[in-house]
């Protein structure tokens, strides 16, 4: 595939949307840099008290060199508090902190960007100084233009709406009659069944009949049925621990992941509440693969607010919360959705 360049800072900006799939909030997005080569975009929460810059920069650090290829970055922070001639800008000491733990660590800052409601600026202007762009001049941006073209969209926010799902009490009935008969097989025949019933959806290109749907969710909700098939779907033959901690020698497959979250978002649609946390805890688990905390966060509520004493939920969410980031994402060759892209 061709390289693209990004030149502009609305081209920034539009890489940074596309990328994460959504217009930051309140946020800090760095992406990594080794020479003109882009790495890693990683998004998080602005700081909300004061006094918590350096361990917040710690954080971000040990996020930021996970990219073990990384040389720099660029940074934006995206807020609604306004700068004000003759003051620093907004976490200014949030970046400061930011600055003198990366260069410990070998790692400078090539440029920041301000980003307002409605304006952006480069983030070490002067306010006033007339260099502000309108945020909507990203839509014109080359960058935009082809992501558009290319089939990807930015979202206005992060928030994760489910589809909607109704008859609940059949469809309950449904899936734990296939939960009788999966308990009444012995166990290996159990997991073979689950096993070819995953493959085949995976391996189609239209979605499953609504029994097999319920057929699937039955099987989530066996433990060690569900993280066999939750390791089947990056399509790697190695050990299944390694598989589901994205530790593995060979690349996922991330179209067949991508394909598994459609196919695991129709199945929730044909479930009920009391089975919905195994299928939201999976969807989770796979944007943790991807790469997207705060997104994998929100699956991992949705399923504990649906069970909360769904353990592999929580655990998941620790792990998440921890600042663990899964070993596909630290290398630019594994990592989802690597792009064609270059600095000038």
């Amino acid at each position: 595939m061709e390289k693209l360049t990004i030149t502009t800072p609305s081209d920034v900006l539009s890489f940074i949307g596309h990328t994460l799939g959504f217009w930051p909030q309140e946020s800090l997005v760095c992406i990594t840099m080794n020479e003109n080569s882009i790495g890693a975009t990683l998004r998080i929460d602005l700081p909300h008290q004061p006094g918590q810059e350096l361990p917040y920069a710690r954080t971000v650090a040990h996020y930021l060199t996970s990219d073990t290829t990384a040389t720099s970055i660029l940074f934006a922070v995206y807020t609604s508090e306004t700068a004000q001639p003759g003051q620093g800008k907004p976490h200014a000491g949030t970046i400061a902190a930011l600055t003198g733990v990366l260069a410990q660590q070998g790692i400078t800052i090539r440029d920041g960007l301000f980003v307002g409601d409605e304006t952006f600026t480069p983030y070490d202007d002067e306010p006033g100084t007339g260099l502000a762009l309108p945020v909507n001049s990203t839509q014109t941006s080359a960058i935009n233009a082809e992501f558009i073209y290319r089939g990807s969209f930015i979202e206005p926010t992060d928030r994760i709406n489910l589809p909607t799902t109704s008859q609940e009490a059949a469809k309950a009935t449904a899936i734990e009659h296939h939960m009788d008969t999966i308990a009444s097989q012995p166990t290996d025949t159990a997991l073979h069944q689950g096993r070819k019933l995953w493959a085949d959806m995976l391996d189609a290109k239209t979605f499953p009949s609504d029994d097999d749907c319920h057929a699937l969710v039955a099987n989530l909700q066996f433990p060690a049925i569900r993280d066999r098939l939750i390791a089947d779907i990056p399509g790697v033959e190695e050990p299944m621990q390694q598989i589901l901690f994205a530790q593995t020698t060979k690349p996922p497959k991330w179209s067949r992941i991508e394909w598994a979250q459609q196919l695991l978002l129709h199945a929730y649609t044909r479930t009920s509440p009391e089975h919905a946390a195994p299928v939201l805890t999976t969807i989770g688990y796979i944007n943790w693969w991807e790469g997207r905390g705060s997104k994998a966060h929100q699956f991992l509520q949705l399923a504990l607010d649906a069970d909360p004493a769904y353990r592999l939920a929580r655990l998941s969410d620790q792990m998440i919360g921890s600042g663990i980031v899964a070993g596909w994402n630290m290398n630019k060759d594994t990592a989802y959705k690597t792009r064609p892209f270059n600095m000038p």
